[in-house]
């Protein structure tokens, strides 16, 4: 149960939007200026914000943010890391997934390959209390979905 305190200094919320932004590469025309200047918020100060947080990936990796506006113009963000489809589709080294996942095999994907986008995918603020194994079950399941075989080794 929240306290009095809490309560009273809680800030009323506008809005939560959610984006997908190019790492470094936020700049206030569409999507970013639009989503955001709805709800009267600052676009410089946000750009300048996320490109100083994304600024350790690589130029144009595709990056979730969810921003929280509140009711006196200001705002608060997340960034969590890609997804794990980017990944996988970087690590395969394709474009799209298969077609028909189960009977066409897209390209394949080591254990190894996993096992370092699962330790990339810990430090996101919803998988930080998961196990690596259990992320490892979830990327392969996600793999399988997308006829990416996943195997020992590559031969």
């Amino acid at each position: 149960m929240s306290s009095v305190k809490e309560i009273l200094t809680r800030r009323p919320v506008s809005a939560t939007i959610r984006l997908t932004v190019p790492a470094g590469a936020a700049r206030p025309a569409p999507p970013v200026g639009p989503a955001l200047g709805q709800y009267r918020l600052n676009l410089m100060a946000f750009c300048k914000d996320f490109n100083a947080r994304t600024q350790k990936y690589k130029p144009d990796t595709p990056m979730a943010v969810t921003i929280t506006a509140y009711k006196d113009n200001t705002f608060e963000f997340t960034v969590k890391s890609p997804s794990v489809t980017w990944y996988l589709k970087k690590a395969a080294g394709i474009e799209l997934g298969s077609g028909r996942p189960g009977h066409v095999v897209a390209s394949s994907v080591t254990l190894k390959h996993i096992y370092e986008i699962a330790k990339v995918k810990q430090s996101d603020p919803y998988c930080q209390y998961m196990s690596l194994e259990s992320i490892c079950k979830s990327i392969i399941g996600t793999a399988n979905t997308m006829g990416i075989k996943v195997v020992k080794e590559l031969d």
